[in-house]
């Protein structure tokens, strides 16, 4: 749903990946670093990323979380990145009231909601922290998080689509001055009604076509676009609003946008 625009002027070295990996393809824009430290990272990410799928990826039978759910595993039993994103997503659901959870109706765990977020998250930071890295960013199927810059006085961009109009953009967001900035998009246009309301267990029926979350991290970017979407529009925005450093777009099946109050600033 995202694109990563960079400015290229005057920029320090590039290293772009692209990863299929989690259902989808992760890619990563890596500008300036010591080349053997930044292929270095970049390989750490990657294999993360595959590690993650391997742990939490409910269509495996072998994962640890499907063993979890099964009652073969306790979450001690598990590697530490279970307890901490069951505890990240227990989080949410608590600070979205219910919205956002990794349970339907008291059924079975699926922690898929909020895995991906953190994991491209937590690669980027990987990345960053690689000898003289500049900037990083890491999209997963259209979810991004951006760290640093990508050259001088040059700001991260991210192109949000138009889920109405097949092609175009619906906002262009800025990461200048930001050392990091998430940009992450729930909706119903390439996915279909996958988005799934927490009371019926069933999918969100709602005024919206896609909800735009824009925030620090990407893990909470996520979780926030996804909770508002199953809120509608009215409920959602109003929540949103609530939230400190969140800036969202929201826009509903007529066509109508609507803007938390500080986005303006994060347009360009």
């Amino acid at each position: 749903m995202a694109d990563t625009v960079a400015e290229s002027a005057q920029a320090p070295a590039v290293v772009r990946h692209a990863e299929e990996v989690m259902g989808t393809v992760f890619s990563f824009d890596v500008r300036g670093g010591e080349p053997r430290a930044v292929r270095a990272a970049l390989d750490d990410a990657v294999a993360g990323l595959h590690r993650v799928n391997e742990v939490f990826s409910t269509y495996r039978e072998d994962s640890q979380v499907s063993r979890l759910v099964r009652g073969e595993l306790t979450v001690g039993e598990c590697d530490p990145e279970v307890a901490e994103v069951l505890a990240l997503g227990a989080e949410a659901e608590r600070a979205s009231e219910g919205w956002f959870s990794m349970r339907y109706q008291g059924g079975r765990l699926d922690p898929t909601g909020i895995v991906k977020g953190w994991a491209a998250e937590r690669a980027a930071r990987v990345i960053a922290a690689a000898a003289g890295v500049n900037g990083v960013s890491v999209n997963g199927g259209g979810d991004v998080q951006l760290l640093g810059v990508p050259g001088p006085d040059r700001p991260w961009r991210v192109g949000v689509s138009d889920p109405l109009r097949p092609g175009g953009l619906a906002a262009v967001v800025s990461a200048a001055g930001a050392d990091e900035l998430a940009v992450a998009t729930s909706g119903t246009v390439e996915r279909g009604a996958h988005i799934v309301d927490p009371r019926t267990g069933r999918p969100a029926v709602t005024d919206l076509v896609a909800v735009t979350v824009v925030a620090p991290r990407l893990t909470w970017a996520d979780c926030w676009a996804t909770a508002a979407f199953a809120m509608g529009s009215r409920d959602g925005l109003r929540w949103l609003e609530s939230l400190p450093d969140v800036e969202a777009l929201l826009i509903t099946a007529g066509d109508e946008v609507r803007c938390t109050g500080g986005l303006a600033r994060r347009l360009g």
